[in-house]
């Protein structure tokens, strides 16, 4: 089974969102998320990080706040951020990594 640091120590840009069930701001993500997946296709992975399912890795990443937006590529972060973000701004912020 493929674990958290197998998948952003990989080549490819990771782009992980920490988010809760209960939060509404990581519920508006969701289809923002999904468009981006859809603008961006192969070029990066989204993976969605429950942090009240994974505290651990919530907390080695300092997750004070849902959403947190991470890109990741071979274990280290790119680019961060906290709160809800429109598709234009996300993939503004993400494209200069994933070219």
């Amino acid at each position: 089974m493929e674990t958290f640091n197998d998948i952003i120590s990989g080549d490819r840009p990771v782009l992980v969102d920490f988010f809760a069930t209960w939060c509404q701001p990581c519920k508006m993500m969701h289809p923002v998320l999904e468009q981006v997946k859809a603008a961006t296709g192969e070029k990066i992975r989204i993976i969605k990080i429950d942090v009240d399912k994974n505290e651990q890795t919530a907390t080695r990443y300092g997750i004070q706040a849902v959403p947190t937006l991470m890109l990741f590529r071979k274990g280290e972060i790119l680019w961060r951020q906290s709160g809800a973000i429109p598709k234009a701004e996300l993939l503004s912020a993400i494209n200069p990594f994933i070219q």
